[in-house]
């Protein structure tokens, strides 16, 4: 259920309410919005008995939420959320472009790598410090180390950093480094994992499944929201289908109807979804025109070398393609491009 209040409503009147909604053994969520508030209501098993609330103070009206994701839902908010991070705002005007090698690599790569973001006006660095990786052979990342030189890179360069949170463990490492905490499609429904996040106060970018669907990926970013922590952004990065001309499908239908049911913003990852370097600009140009709010792309100043996923990285001047297509499609579709 959610309690609109109204917009004469004092910090007194919402402050009743919670304490009424706490009453029933219930978790009330606060939703500040630009003219009045609005509490979500979670915890009931049966419908909430809605009269004693309804002749409080100060109260609108009463909206029953349908959907089995309540916090999450366009019904539990209308408008578009935002996530503010403090090198930029991730929402439905801006176009946030988030790029970096897949994984942290040598001293002298990321360096090289920041002041280049850092000259085009790229303002958050994605790489892993710790690598989700189908073979146990496989370069797994630098781990502590790594996330030592992002925090580095982040005092050096006023970059923000978004890297990956795999084991509940870390979880207080990355959140003293990290703005944006990223969670893969492996672990999008870790469910001890997605508790966990939802105690920080850090951001998360939540992947989608790599089978998930649109209903699925959004109760895992339910587990988050009821956990407290209400900046959550959904990152589609493809879906496994019977289709073997990409590494996976990239789900762009996803996003009107995502849009439509909830008001998360979305990012999508082109990288991920195509594992092919030719195939990653036409994607990225089709998640702006189907409404995303941002990418995370992976680079590389030379892919052929780098650590890992070095088929699906752009290289310098390919990125400054894309960046050149995104400025004139940007007012097209009412975005800034940040």
């Amino acid at each position: 259920m959610l309690v609109v209040m109204g917009r004469e409503a004092t910090e007194e009147d919402i402050k009743r309410v919670v304490q009424a909604i706490e009453a029933r053994g219930l978790a009330p969520h606060l939703m500040p919005g630009p003219t009045r508030t609005a509490i979500g209501i979670t915890g009931n098993t049966e419908a909430v008995e809605s009269s004693g609330l309804r002749s409080l103070p100060g109260v609108r009206d009463l909206i029953r939420v349908t959907k089995p994701y309540k916090l999450a839902s366009r019904e539990m908010r209308i408008d578009d959320s935002t996530i503010k991070l403090p090198q930029t705002t991730i929402g439905p005007k801006n176009f946030t472009i988030i790029a970096g090698p897949c994984s942290v690599e040598d001293e002298k790569t990321m360096h090289k790598i920041s002041e280049y973001l850092v000259e085009r006006g790229i303002r958050i660095l994605r790489a892993g410090a710790f690598k989700p990786r189908t073979s146990p052979y496989s370069f797994q990342g630098k781990e502590h180390s790594g996330l030592k030189l992002l925090e580095e890179l982040k005092k050096e360069y006023g970059l923000g950093i978004t890297t990956e949170l795999m084991d509940s463990t870390h979880a207080e490492a990355l959140e003293e480094v990290a703005d944006l905490i990223q969670i893969g499609t492996r672990n999008m429904q870790n469910f001890t994992l997605l508790k966990r996040v939802g105690q920080l106060n850090t951001p998360v970018l939540l992947k989608r499944g790599m089978s998930a669907t649109l209903e699925e990926w959004l109760m895992a970013a339910e587990y988050i929201l009821s956990g407290g922590n209400m900046q959550v952004a959904m990152c589609e990065r493809g879906i496994r289908t019977f289709a073997d001309h990409n590494r996976n499908t990239l789900d762009i239908s996803v996003i009107p109807p995502l849009k439509r049911q909830s008001h998360l913003p979305v990012i999508v990852d082109p990288s991920h979804a195509t594992g092919y370097r030719p195939y990653v600009k036409p994607m990225a140009l089709a998640s702006m025109a189907a409404g995303a709010d941002g990418i995370i792309v992976e680079i590389h100043p030379q892919p052929e070398q780098a650590s890992s996923d070095g088929a699906q990285s752009l290289n310098f001047e390919e990125f400054d393609d894309l960046l050149k297509f995104f400025q004139k499609m940007g007012p097209i579709f009412g975005k800034t491009i940040d």
